[in-house]
């Protein structure tokens, strides 16, 4: 059976430029080496990656009738994704990020949330989502948990493989905020600082097994150079990233969500998803935005097979 995934949520058009070391003083202007575009967000950022590992995936959200709009529902189809779920709001700018891009990888972000505060249960294609093996909601907390149940409960209901990612930094607040969803979410695919905010727990596994208390079927946790940790209520899986050079690590989490979701829509057990998911974090993390660099399933599993693994601390 194909996977076919509706991928809903946050639309960012991202602009990184790199390196940035210091914003300049006044009118000051600096020389940097790249300046590029492209889709981001934890719904539009996992479709590209999820289309380019061989999923069949639909986008659902929401964008301005604005060109920043245009440019973004452009890349995503020349990437794979359908849109034709992406709504366009009149008057309202599509979700936009600048980032600048220290030289280590790391970068802190200027953001316009957009078009993604608007969206809600209402304008979820419930008979497309029904239709479909996936759904991967980027970002519930943009519309809160109960409403996110909404759109999840249904579609487990109908038999649908449900999961969520974050975007919030971790807060107990946003978990208070967002708990109604996750009994409705079988793969929760966060990063430590969130569970370990949202939960406040001593240890990562501690936070992970709180958060499945709150009804999450399985957490799959990123943790950077250090891989990724899944946890089940029966099994612990430690996962070591990639020894890669890194030059950005924008959308890396999403790439992981995509590797991760893409593996478990082929059947393939948790370790080799989160194995997966690391591959095509380390993939994109060599090149700047979240659709860096043209690779496919075999590709991905190839790099896996053949490059070095940083050790677990």
């Amino acid at each position: 059976m194909t996977q076919t995934v509706v991928t809903l949520g946050a639309h960012v058009f991202d602009v990184q430029v790199r390196p940035v070391e210091a914003i300049p003083d006044g009118q000051g202007a600096a020389l940097v080496e790249q300046i590029r575009f492209g889709p981001a967000g934890t719904a539009a950022g996992t479709a590209v990656t999820l289309a380019k590992l061989g999923a069949a995936v639909r986008s659902a959200g929401a964008v301005g009738d604005d060109p920043i709009g245009d440019l973004l529902l452009s890349m995503l189809t020349r990437h794979g994704v359908d849109t034709s779920l992406v709504l366009r709001r009149p008057g309202v700018q599509t979700a936009a990020s600048v980032l600048p891009i220290r030289a280590d990888g790391s970068r802190p972000a200027f953001h316009v949330p957009g078009a993604n505060l608007g969206y809600g249960p209402s304008d979820a294609p419930a008979l497309e989502i029904a239709r479909a093996t996936h759904l991967h909601l980027g970002g519930p907390e943009l519309m809160g948990g109960a409403a996110a149940a909404s759109i999840l409960a249904p579609a487990r209901a109908a038999g649908v493989v449900t999961s969520a990612d974050l975007l919030a930094p971790g807060d107990p607040g946003v978990l208070a905020w967002i708990a109604p969803a996750l009994s409705s979410v079988d793969y929760l695919l966060p990063n430590e600082e969130q569970v370990l905010g949202l939960t406040g727990a001593a240890s990562l596994e501690d936070g992970a097994r709180a958060l499945l208390g709150h009804g999450a079927g399985c957490v799959a946790v990123t943790r950077g150079a250090r891989g990724a940790l899944v946890v089940t209520a029966d099994a612990t899986v430690a996962v070591p990233a990639f020894d890669v050079p890194v030059v950005d690590t924008t959308g890396c989490g999403d790439a992981f969500s995509a590797g991760f979701l893409r593996s478990v829509g082929l059947g393939r057990p948790l370790r080799a998803a989160a194995v997966l998911g690391c591959a095509a974090a380390g993939l994109v993390a060599q090149g700047l935005g979240s659709d860096h660099r043209e690779f496919d399933l075999a590709t991905a599993d190839a790099f896996a097979a053949a490059t070095p693994v940083l050790a677990i601390t």
